[in-house]
């Protein structure tokens, strides 16, 4: 995804608030051999990038000035009220060195999964993205999480999720093993079916 900047020289609380008032974001550019680099982006565009996920979780082309880098979004602020986005972090990556960053997890085939469909569970997706560690170039968009055989009472694990070529958890993330779905019966359906197993009515 490509992204364009612009240089800018001024910095502070007020050159900041005009940048905003002219209707772009400032923001800087870190990491790497290079300087870090002051930018400034076209707020409206901006906004619009962000409601795209692929903009949270990929690496992108960075143009400023007629060159290109490679980075990652690593840090928004947006204003408490109003729909402004008032500073960007963006961190340069290295293909030959490896990277942690988040990713989204997408769940699929949970309408077909047969604990939904005959026994009424309901699925939970308790984490929405995980954080992974690979070089750049085998950077997922997203991981995907299979729902279709997840049973009622069981629960999916970050170790369960089957992970693209060179891309591995990150430590912590490995040793916590944290849940990232479960499927639970309503109380209200496990009484229907003792109901069903006992001939009796649950009271009211």
């Amino acid at each position: 995804m490509k992204v364009v900047a612009f240089e800018r020289s001024k910095q502070g609380t007020g050159a900041s608030r005009r940048l905003r008032n002219s209707g772009k974001t400032p923001g800087i550019v870190y990491g790497g051999a290079s300087d870090v680099q002051l930018v400034e982006l076209d707020h409206n565009a901006l906004w619009h990038a962000l409601k795209k996920e692929v903009f949270h979780s990929s690496i992108l082309d960075l143009e400023v000035a007629g060159s290109s880098q490679q980075v990652l979004l690593r840090d928004v602020q947006y204003h408490p009220f109003k729909q402004l986005v008032l500073h960007v972090d963006f961190q340069r990556v290295d293909a030959t060195k490896k990277l942690h960053t988040k990713v989204p997890l997408h769940f699929m085939n949970q309408e077909t999964n047969p604990a939904v469909k005959l026994a009424g569970a309901v699925i939970s997706h308790v984490a929405t993205e995980l954080e992974v560690e690979c070089l750049p170039g085998d950077l997922p968009e997203f991981l995907e999480i299979d729902l279709a055989k997840i049973e009622a009472g069981q629960t999916m694990h970050a170790k369960d999720i089957v992970l693209p070529k060179g891309v591995a958890l990150t430590a912590h993330v490995e040793a916590e093993n944290p849940v990232v779905a479960s499927a639970t019966v309503p109380a209200a359906k496990q009484s229907d079916a003792a109901a069903d197993a006992t001939g009796e009515t649950p009271a009211a």
